[in-house]
């Protein structure tokens, strides 16, 4: 898949993460040659450039001589990997890589076209570093996961061939190169940027979408399971408001629910007045999720396109100090989907708590028959709700917090890479949610037989059935919520919502 630096797309991005290979145009490295010729020339007239020729930091004002210049790169790698626990997954360390590599080539970092090729190399042989998720503030720029991805180009750190942990020296040979020796800003041009942060936080996106279009199907099979009303997405509502995703979400729900048996059992002389707001108001918060994600997507793209190390060289020479680095529009869109997922799963589980009361659903209490003999759904709503109350916790914006760094020379950081890191345990547990209130949505429809849904409701059901047979008597919980939830995690009802 070919490339230009500066325009990939979200679904560009998201193919990489899938294992698509990155190429870039023919004609890519004289931009790139450019801007390291002109930071020769820079150095070769002697004068202080950050980064290039002084320390880092707060060491900025120490000059380094020219023949200490590679080792200076070379001390940058093996002192900035500090990073902590787990490794990051294969498919955001492909997003890493290739990011970082799209970047650079821009030719706006001096850096040589064979650093570049390198990345591209180690991406389509499909060996991949090994970088500990924790250890970065998103300012300046992802130091220590990214110092770890570089460790691999000079053959030092650790890298993934599958499965398989690999010296760097020995991955580099499987992936058919030598190691590097750094020029002048190299070091620091691979780990100043945000590119961990981005990519962590494009694989949170990635996953809210789909999780977002299973909350609508979940959402619609509710509807029909406690007799709701269709009223509430009627489209004069939602254009009288204005609000795009309202708008979207309103006419999804329509379609998902167009043709059911059961809303036309109960359309005229149902003497509810009003459903809960966990059905009525889908479209505005579901709608509000959308806008979100919508906004969040953009910045995400901008971001995977940017040039965001420092200093930057010009191809007339001119060397710009600044802070691209700087991750915060990242914390704020990774802050956003982080609503995204709690709201999504919040509203969900509003949903299971209303189908098991027998109160407000109409239906046996949690879903069973012979309750009191039977628990059925009684202790699957109480996950639901341990789960919805983790994720508020972990909603928390991240943004609004920062901690000095480097003698304080770094004195307002972003956050961003914990803002986004935090969103896969959140999708996982919004996964679960939804995974439930399949279930219980598919079990409440059960009793209005012969009724049926509408025809996407009713091949909805039946996924869920492929795996979880109706619920007659109390049986182990557990592994019927394990196999939907692999389904959601799958994308298996992405499919069922019209655009989707």
């Amino acid at each position: 898949m070919i490339v230009t630096p500066g325009s990939a797309t979200l679904q560009d991005l998201r193919a990489i993460m899938e294992g698509e290979v990155l190429e870039l145009p023919q004609g890519w490295e004289a931009t790139v040659e450019a801007s390291v010729s002109a930071l020769a020339a820079r150095i070769a007239e002697g004068e202080a450039l950050y980064g290039v020729n002084t320390g880092f930091g707060k060491l900025a004002s120490q000059r380094i001589g020219a023949a200490d210049l590679a080792k200076l790169q070379r001390n940058l790698l093996r002192s900035h990997a500090a990073g902590t626990g787990a490794c990051l997954p294969a498919p955001v360390v492909r997003l890493i890589l290739a990011m970082k590599a799209l970047s650079l080539a821009r030719g706006a970092s001096a850096v040589r076209p064979q650093v570049i090729a390198h990345l591209l190399a180690l991406l389509k042989a499909g060996i991949l570093p090994a970088i500990p998720a924790k250890g970065s503030v998103g300012a300046s720029g992802d130091l220590a996961p990214l110092a770890h991805m570089a460790l691999v180009l000079i053959g030092e750190g650790e890298a993934f061939a599958g499965e398989e942990v690999l010296p760097g020296a020995e991955a580099l040979r499987r992936a058919g190169l030598t190691p590097l020796e750094l020029g002048p800003k190299e070091g620091l041009a691979l780990l100043n940027g945000t590119q961990v942060s981005t990519a962590l936080a494009l694989a949170g996106l990635f996953t809210a979408e789909a999780l977002w279009l299973t909350a609508l199907v979940a959402g619609a099979l509710s509807v029909d399971a406690a007799r709701g009303s269709d009223t509430p997405f009627d489209p004069r509502i939602h254009e009288l408001r204005g609000q795009p995703g309202q708008i979207r979400t309103a006419a999804a729900l329509r379609a998902l629910l167009e043709g059911s048996a059961i809303r036309e059992s109960h359309r005229f002389g149902d003497p509810r007045v009003q459903d809960p707001y966990c059905l009525r108001c889908q479209p505005q918060v579901m709608g509000a999720c959308l806008d979100l994600m919508n906004h969040a997507a953009a910045v995400l793209t901008r971001e995977a396109n940017a040039v965001t190390d420092n200093p930057l060289v010009t191809a007339e020479g001119e060397v710009l100090s600044g802070g691209n680095f700087h991750a915060e529009p990242v914390a704020f869109a990774a802050d956003s989907l982080a609503l995204v997922l709690a709201e999504t799963g919040a509203l969900a589980e509003r949903r299971i708590a209303l189908l098991t009361d027998p109160v407000l659903s109409g239906l046996p209490a949690f879903l069973v028959r012979e309750g009191g003999l039977n628990s059925g759904f009684m202790i699957a709503q109480v996950t639901a709700a341990a789960l919805a109350s983790e994720n508020k916790a972990l909603a928390m914006p991240r943004s609004v917090d920062s901690l000095p760094t480097s003698a304080n020379q770094e004195d307002h950081v972003s956050m961003a890479t914990g803002a986004a890191l935090r969103l896969a345990e959140m999708a996982d547990n919004t996964a679960t949610i939804l995974a439930i209130e399949l279930l219980a949505a598919a079990q409440g429809v059960g009793f209005h037989h012969p009724l049926a849904s509408s025809v996407p409701l009713e091949a909805a059901i039946a996924r869920v059935r492929e795996v979880a047979a109706p619920w007659d008597e109390d049986r182990h919980m557990a592994p019927d919520i394990a196999a939907v939830k692999r389904l959601v995690e799958r994308g298996a009802f992405t499919g069922f919502v019209e655009g989707g």
